[in-house]
């Protein structure tokens, strides 16, 4: 397998960069890691030096460059022939669960902007984060309940959709949802894993602060 680097930026805040990582780490990938600082002058340009999009996470893999979260999972699925759960039926609801996560909750994603290193954040409940909650609650619970009975993941095993919803575990421990029972226990397992953990002990290390994503 060719050399792989993963541009990032930063830990606590990069919603994005944390779903990438997290697959490649999952899947035991060996990478090189590129930090890029959000939100300076120059950030920009230092993620066009890596990405067209000028946007992270990105992955080069030799000359080829795949960036967007979704398509560097899916590139990295090809690769290791890992990541979607084997059975067709959760298959098809992986990558649709996947899909929702990504092209939506945008009063999630606005209101309770990931903030890793944070704690007891609150903020008001608006009637569209609150049915952004409902929501992931609801596509946990169902996740789990049909086909979660081989692991604590989403689908039994580790798959691209815990990558993907692994943010939102983060913003929920933040800000302090309320969910059901299942997405609770859903959480812990998230939050206890050694990965997850390691990312996080990188977040809480780092000296930037956006006062944009201060929030609670």
């Amino acid at each position: 397998m060719s050399d792989l680097t993963l541009v990032i930026g930063n830990r606590n805040y990069s919603s994005w960069s944390l779903r990438a990582w997290m697959l490649l780490k999952q899947l035991d990938l060996k990478f090189r890691e590129v930090l890029i600082r959000l939100d300076t002058p120059t950030t920009k340009d230092e993620i066009e030096q890596y990405a067209p999009s000028g946007r992270v996470p990105a992955l080069l893999d030799g000359d080829l460059c795949v960036w967007d979260s979704m398509a560097i999972c899916e590139y990295v699925a090809e690769l290791t022939g890992r990541g979607w759960p084997r059975e067709r039926a959760a298959r098809a609801v992986a990558r649709s669960v996947c899909a929702e996560m990504h092209s939506g909750f945008v009063n999630l994603r606005t209101e309770w902007p990931m903030n890793a290193r944070a704690r007891n954040r609150r903020t008001v409940i608006t009637p569209g984060l609150e049915a952004d909650i409902d929501r992931v609650d609801e596509i946990w619970n169902d996740c789990r309940r049909r086909f979660g009975a081989a692991g604590p993941w989403l689908f039994g095993e580790y798959s691209i959709a815990d990558a993907m919803y692994a943010p939102v575990v983060l913003r929920f421990n933040t800000y302090g949802a309320r969910v059901s029972e299942t997405a609770r226990w859903y959480m812990a397992a998230a939050l206890e894993d050694a990965t997850l953990q390691s990312w996080l002990a990188a977040a809480k290390a780092e000296p930037w602060t956006l006062e944009g994503s201060e929030i609670g």
